[in-house]
């Protein structure tokens, strides 16, 4: 069956993309280098939480999806659609390796009356400075013979408030018709599109939403380390400043930052600023404050073994629980656990970790929930299907870096917290 919509990449964006096109009545064909992959999209087995399989089984019978590892399957599609990483390097500088090789497949298939749009979150100037040569080269005029836009993905894994459908899907175009005919798009299969004057609008956008998020928690990251010198529980000033109903957003301090986004987007930005004479002080001195968490938070482990156990953290057993990046899903993108456990290892710790999403773990098993066999419990991700009193009463010391534990945990003095 002739497929409407092309999506390159069949991850936490593309899947549940094509799954609201295909709602909409699109045909969707998923592109992704990952041939087991397409293997088990094509039996409608789904890796992505927010589309179980059954949905996604529903839409592979009808037809309107189906994944391939050839690109080919561009060629009769009316829309391409982008959704790959956008990783940093090892000197943190972004790298769109992934996406400019996308592109340059693109266009040895490109045609005239296609669609481009890419949704990954990149830096102001990369649609028009990076993806439109590519895509010129072909002799096709952009705006004529075919529309160039960008439409930042705003997905938030595992939440059913806020979806891939009614999420507002921001599109800016190359030109104005670019624009128009992204936003057609996009229209037939979300509840609000909303245009703004070019590419790089839309991708400054995505950017400055995700350097909001990183900045306040940073603030309140660092304000939970100045809590602990002031002897100030740093939750329940929190919680007590979100009583006011105007001028607060309430930010909660944690581990450090996980995802693909927040972690990493913001020095996008940082690297495209310097070439305008421009330093962003603000979101460097987030990521320093943010990256330093899971440094911060071993320190907190060794304490609370050392004062709460009379026992030095090299040696001690400890039961790390939750490693995704955020409760009640699995995915470890970026994940502070990961840091965390690395460092306490680096200590002596003898490390073990229980995610009930998260069976494996670079090597790793999740071990059974048995909180008596450990020195310390460290709760780094606060899953909701844990009993976090019974685990309280079963634990010899918890550390609690997400306030799971509650009023218990403050009047406990078995628990630290953050």
């Amino acid at each position: 069956m002739k497929p409407d919509i092309a999506i390159i990449g069949a991850g936490y964006v593309g899947v549940p993309l094509a799954d609201v096109f295909a709602d909409a009545g699109k045909n969707v064909v998923l592109v992704d280098v990952n041939d087991e992959l397409v293997s088990a999209l094509n039996r409608g087995e789904s890796h992505i939480d927010d589309v179980e399989s059954d949905r996604l089984r529903q839409h592979v019978v009808a037809g309107r999806i189906s994944a391939t590892i050839d690109y080919d399957a561009i060629r009769d599609a009316d829309a391409v659609l982008i959704a790959l990483p956008t990783p940093l390097s090892k000197q943190r500088e972004p790298d769109l390796s992934i996406v400019l090789a996308a592109m340059h497949d693109i266009a040895t298939r490109l045609r005239p009356g296609h669609l481009v749009v890419l949704e990954s979150t990149t830096y102001p100037g990369t649609t028009r400075e990076s993806v439109l040569p590519i895509l010129a080269e072909t002799g096709l005029e952009v705006g004529k013979d075919f529309h160039l836009a960008f439409s930042p993905e705003r997905v938030d894994p595992g939440r059913e408030d806020w979806t891939t459908k009614n999420v507002p899907k921001v599109v800016g175009g190359i030109t104005a018709e670019c624009t128009r005919r992204a936003a057609e798009l996009y229209g037939a299969a979300v509840e609000t599109v909303y245009e703004v004057s070019s590419p790089e609008a839309a991708e400054l956008t995505k950017l400055l939403e995700n350097i909001f998020r990183s900045v306040n928690i940073a603030l309140v990251n660092e304000l939970a380390q100045l809590c602990d010198r002031m002897a100030i529980d740093v939750w329940e000033v929190v919680e007590a400043a979100a009583t006011k109903p105007f001028g607060f957003m309430s930010f909660k301090p944690g581990p450090g930052l996980g995802g693909h986004c927040i972690p990493i987007d913001p020095f996008y930005l940082t690297w495209k600023a310097r070439e305008y004479g421009f330093y962003t002080e603000f979101i460097e001195l987030a990521g320093k404050v943010n990256e330093n968490m899971p440094y911060y938070c071993r320190s907190v482990v060794s304490q609370a073994l050392n004062h709460g156990a009379q026992k030095s953290l090299k040696g001690s057993k400890v039961l790390v629980l939750g490693v995704a990046y955020k409760a009640d899903i699995g995915d470890t993108r970026e994940s502070p656990a990961i840091k965390l456990m690395e460092l306490l290892r680096n200590a002596g710790a003898d490390v073990s970790y229980h995610d009930p999403h998260v069976p494996e773990l670079n090597g790793d098993r999740s071990v059974a929930l048995e909180p008596t066999g450990y020195d310390c419990v460290t709760i780094v991700t606060a899953h909701s299907g844990i009993d976090y009193d019974r685990l309280v009463e079963d634990s010899q010391l918890v550390v609690d870096l997400r306030n799971a534990t509650g009023r218990n945990g403050a009047d406990n003095g078995k628990v630290w917290k953050l």
